[in-house]
């Protein structure tokens, strides 16, 4: 049986976009994208070198195919998919635009097939403790039902009870909750996590207004002896280690090309070096690197170079060059 570095669980939808700059309203055609939190850092740690394996509820169609198609292209492990007859996929829309008009998510992902996942569905014989390091999910899997909600709850106490680490990224979405329900539901995924990311526009809609060294010393007050990072957008990122050391990382600057699912690479690169260094400093490098190139790279997937991570790790000006 194949041995991972990390398994994930979580939604991946279509993405629709006008080309350009065009308004919905305005296209006759769209771009397609493959994209969801989980299958982006899944398909960056796999980028980066790692063995992954990521599952989900697809239906059992051309489109639920496409999404398991494109996630598996980049080498991460689709096997434990869980395919669904006559359901559909999770659809959303972006609207891109530029100041001062805002860009524009729509959703259209109720009742998907994720959202009917099950406890029932999860692939028990993969949460064996010679399978993998590391589980890792997000809240939006928590938001998207109450049913996907059970099915992550039972997804960590498999993991954890296979000795596995266990990784949590809030990656709070307005359009599926609210700031109390998702602390209440993310409260109980934080106690069981190893590693703790939550952006700092995430806090405060969370937990309310305080300045970020404020809201990491509550988030480590929370979830005492958890690895704690939190993202501060062009701030850069700061953590608390379990032992209460406190760590700084500044960002790295990058030209926005596509903004979409540079958190979750930020995630990949964070995971990627806390696994392989098991120092949290270094990977808060990795986890700047790893989001800044992803910002030059259109669509939601992380498609990193680990040897351009690893020059802007170690200080390498990234200076936009012909090579």
């Amino acid at each position: 049986m194949t041995r991972y570095d990390v398994v994930a669980l979580g939604e991946s939808m279509m993405r629709l976009t006008p080309p350009g700059d065009l308004r919905i309203e305005q296209t006759r055609t769209f771009d397609i994208w493959v994209g969801g939190t989980e299958s982006n850092t899944a398909v960056g740690l796999s980028r980066l070198g790692l063995d992954v394996a990521w599952f989900s509820r697809l239906p059992a169609s051309p489109l639920g195919r496409y999404i398991s198609n494109r996630v598996a292209q980049y080498g991460v492990d689709t096997s434990h998919v869980v395919w669904a007859q006559d359901e559909r996929l999770g659809i959303y829309f972006h609207e891109k635009a530029q100041p001062p008009r805002d860009s524009e998510i729509i959703y259209d992902r109720r009742d998907s097939a994720m959202s009917r996942m099950q406890s029932a569905d999860l692939p028990r014989d993969l949460f064996r403790s010679d399978r993998s390091r590391l589980f890792h999910i997000t809240g939006i899997t928590l938001a998207i039902s109450d049913a996907a909600r059970d099915t992550a709850r039972e997804a960590m106490r498999l993991a954890k009870a296979a000795g596995w680490r266990v990784s949590f990224d809030t990656n709070y979405r307005s359009k599926l909750w609210t700031g109390a329900e998702a602390a209440e539901a993310c409260d109980h995924a934080m106690s069981l996590a190893d590693l703790i990311l939550c952006p700092y526009g995430d806090y405060q809609v969370m937990y309310g207004d305080a300045a970020p060294e404020e809201a990491l010393e509550d988030l480590a007050a929370r979830f005492p002896g958890t690895l704690i990072v939190m993202t501060l957008g062009k701030e850069g990122a700061q953590a608390i280690t379990s032992g209460g050391n406190r760590i700084r990382q500044p960002a790295i600057l990058a030209g926005e090309v596509g903004r979409i699912g540079g958190g979750d690479a930020f995630a990949a690169g964070f995971i990627y070096a806390w696994l392989q260094e098991g120092d949290a400093a270094v990977a808060l490098k990795w986890g700047a690197a790893v989001s800044a190139l992803k910002y030059t790279i259109p669509g939601d997937l992380p498609l990193v170079d680990p040897e351009a991570a690893a020059a802007l790790v170690a200080g390498g000006a990234g200076g936009g060059l012909i090579r």
